[in-house]
């Protein structure tokens, strides 16, 4: 049997490979959209992709179901597997409580663990080598994570209540996997870093027994206790999650096929009409680098944070999308909004920021200062509004002292707040929101504004005050 987790740190994803060599089977759960790792391997190991799981409609990125059904060159199609309850436009495979697939040396047994969605399933994994009466493994999607649960509030939208789906993941937990035994192993779908969940570990496996004891959500308590705790203080989630959701069910165009039909050079005074016209104008670069110069009235989300995530919430899924990339990433740029459904581009700026050269009038900077020269605005006698744009958690349990606290996902609807008679100094954690925000405000016409380079953690570095939560 081989088992093999991919995590993809931006999405804060895990996916899985499991292979059955004997039969030269592989199977893939919870692919990413770009699926060329999975055909590596499978090659690799002499295997082909034969059954694909969706362990429910994921919100946070589109999955490769689709286009590793419509792999060229396999025996057959690729079957996708989804839970019983689903309901989707493509053809697939409904898995119910108990329902199983054999192989020589691998079987995979599915429970159904509604909660996270009503959808959702986890998947016992056997190596018939090691003993067929005991699971290895369970993968176990965003129904239980390392360190958290899955959130049961995404479906709102789609009809079902938080305190619902809350009761449904109680008794997933309490009937399905907890009576798994100590030793099997927990592969969730998501890790730190994702909005799937609140208090997500950064390890990315770990055995039950651990999450037993360690795991905030499985202490013993009522089911009424239960939905409290797991629906309240919930990060905020992103525009695209209900979108990517629903693109989930439908038949759609396959990411290699997108890329081919957005990834094409625009000359600059297209680039300049386009964005008149209301398109985005998207500079992936470095926040440094956006800061030395930018296309005015363009955006910087760079490709060195959560980029993807941050574009789905900042930007406005219905406008196209043009991007200004350092020449040769932008095809990177491009193929990771595809997975998450922001297949709008309608190509890159020719010759990324060289296409300005002659152009000086229209390239902006955005002043940035060092912590300690903030410091010295701030007890200056006209001091400059300081815009705190981490998220509420962040700014209560560490603060600077007269900080308005204005979250980045709430700039936009919020800005109205942000004074225009005064200078704005902004600043995040470490400078990669910040840089994005700067973008915003330029846009909304201010622009008497710096920049705090490194954010609080050169705030804490330089040993300067901070308001703490006791």
């Amino acid at each position: 049997m081989i088992l093999k987790q991919y995590y993809l740190g931006c999405l804060a994803h895990a996916s899985y490979l499991l292979g059955d060599e004997a039969s030269s089977t592989a199977i893939i759960v919870d692919p990413q959209r770009d699926i060329q790792q999975y055909l590596a391997d499978a090659e690799k190991w002499g295997l082909q992709i034969r059954h694909v799981f969706l362990t429910h409609f994921h919100a946070d990125f589109v999955a490769g179901h689709l286009e590793l059904r419509d792999l060229v060159g396999q025996e057959s199609r690729a079957a996708i597997h989804l839970g019983a309850r689903a309901r989707a436009e493509y053809a697939f495979v409904p898995m119910k409580d108990g329902d199983t697939l054999e192989f020589p040396g691998l079987r995979l047994q599915v429970l159904e663990t509604p909660g996270h969605t009503i959808e959702s399933i986890s998947i016992l994994v056997f190596d018939l080598q090691k003993g067929a009466a005991k699971p290895y493994a369970v993968l176990t999607g965003d129904t239980l994570f390392i360190g958290d649960v899955g959130r049961p509030d995404l479906r709102a939208s789609l009809g079902w209540t938080a305190s619902d789906l809350g009761a449904h993941l109680y008794d997933s937990l309490h009937n399905k996997l907890l009576p798994l035994p100590d030793e099997t192993l927990v592969y969730p779908a998501h890790g730190a870093g994702s909005l799937c969940g609140k208090k997500l570990s950064s390890d990315t496996v770990s055995s039950l027994g651990d999450q037993r004891r360690l795991n905030y959500a499985l202490q013993p308590m009522s089911k009424e206790e239960f939905v409290r705790l797991v629906t309240a203080d919930q990060p905020d989630a992103p525009p695209y999650f209900t979108y990517d959701a629903i693109l989930n069910t439908r038949e759609r165009e396959t990411l290699d096929h997108n890329l081919e039909q957005v990834l094409h050079p625009i000359d600059l005074d297209e680039v300049l009409a386009m964005g008149d016209a209301g398109a985005h104008i998207l500079d992936v670069r470095d926040p440094a680098e956006y800061a030395k110069g930018h296309l005015a009235g363009s955006i910087n989300i760079g490709l060195g944070g959560q980029y993807a995530t941050w574009a789905g919430t900042v930007l406005d899924r219905t406008k196209p999308i043009v991007i200004i990339a350092e020449p040769g990433r932008e095809q990177e740029a491009a193929l990771r909004l595809g997975r998450i459904g922001f297949d709008h581009v309608k190509g890159y700026m020719s010759g990324g920021m060289e296409a300005l050269a002659t152009r000086t009038d229209l390239v902006w900077p955005t002043e940035r200062l060092s912590a300690p020269m903030v410091a010295e605005e701030l007890a200056a006698a006209d001091p400059p509004w300081l815009l705190d744009i981490r998220n509420p958690r962040e700014w209560l349990t560490k603060h600077i002292d007269g900080s308005v606290n204005i979250p980045l996902n709430h700039l936009q609807e919020r800005i109205a707040e942000v004074p225009r008679d005064r200078r704005i100094a902004i600043h995040c954690a470490g400078g990669y929101r910040s840089s994005i925000a700067a973008g915003i405000l330029h846009q909304y016409g201010i622009t008497h504004l710096v920049e705090m380079a490194g954010g609080l953690a050169a705030w804490d570095a330089a040993q300067l005050p901070v308001v703490s939560q006791s």
